[in-house]
């Protein structure tokens, strides 16, 4: 049996287990403020993903535009930040 280190470790269980999509789902919180800004972050009032699909809930109608109208770019941008498919949609709410 080979020796791992613990982040490898933890990287082959969780690559295995359920819990993947559940802390990635966690440290969206995280990625959004780094891609989109401190400022868009601040006006977004809840993110979170649920089957590849990335819900976005903001009160505001330039923001809800904006984030429409860059749909494309953000699920990239989210995707090669994860270094993986795990967006493949996003609903503005």
């Amino acid at each position: 049996m080979g020796e791992y280190s613990m982040g490898d470790a933890m990287k082959k269980f969780l690559e295995k287990s359920r819990l993947k999509n559940g802390i990635r789902a966690a440290q969206i919180d995280e990625i959004w403020e780094k891609i989109m800004g401190k400022t868009i972050a601040k006006y977004t009032n809840k993110i979170e993903i649920v089957q590849q699909t990335l819900f976005v809930h903001t009160s505001i109608a330039p923001l809800k535009q904006e984030i429409q109208f860059q749909k494309k770019q953000i699920i990239q941008r989210i995707n090669e930040e994860f270094q993986d498919v795990i967006v493949k949609d996003i609903v503005i709410r």
